[in-house]
């Protein structure tokens, strides 16, 4: 790295992570919580395939938290599983893909599609500090009762509100109001769900 971009900043990249700010991804904490992501991801698979209900006891201890009466389709792919929270009686299809760097927060009685993808991380856009590995990431907020249809890719630092509905392949790269549909790539507002 030509730059020390962390002088005066006494803290571990794991600890810049949890704040938000920009880190380097090569701290030890960093990479075992990502094995352990990675085993208990495994673990939800494997129960998940002997029965889908007994999985979601395994699913508990991947994600942070996770409501009464929510069901989540294996196989799932996070970073750490644990900054993951889902509200109740949501159902998530298979291949949900949520990149956990930054908090994910699901609401209650949402649908979410097939093959998902929630991404929290962020890298600079200037060449030379993403060339030195620098990252970050911003939070997603999905509100209650939304439905992301099937490889809806949500980016960095997006809120969706409650009871909108996101369509088949779009992608949301700014906030969408409650009660809209939205669809297209970036997405866009086309009508209300009422």
């Amino acid at each position: 790295m030509s730059t020390d971009y962390f002088a005066g900043d006494p803290r571990t990249h794991h600890e810049r992570m949890l704040a938000g700010d920009l880190y380097i991804g090569d701290d030890p904490a960093i990479v075992e919580a990502q094995k352990v992501a990675v085993h208990r991801a495994a673990a939800f698979a494997a129960a998940y395939a002997e029965d889908p209900e007994a999985g979601q006891a395994r699913l508990r201890e991947l994600f942070g938290s996770v409501g009464e009466g929510t069901h989540v389709r294996a196989p799932v792919h996070v970073d750490y599983g644990t900054r993951i929270s889902v509200g109740a009686r949501t159902f998530v299809n298979m291949g949900l893909t949520a990149l956990d760097v930054a908090p994910i927060v699901i609401g209650d009685d949402c649908q979410i599609g097939p093959h998902v993808q929630l991404l929290t991380p962020t890298h600079p856009v200037e060449p030379q500090p993403r060339r030195d590995k620098l990252e970050a990431a911003q939070p997603i907020t999905i509100g209650n009762n939304v439905w992301l249809g099937g490889g809806v890719i949500v980016c960095p630092g997006v809120t969706i509100g409650d009871d909108s509905v996101i369509g088949a392949g779009s992608v949301v790269t700014r906030d969408i109001p409650a009660g809209v549909v939205a669809v297209g790539n970036p997405a866009r507002v086309i009508r209300e769900t009422i």
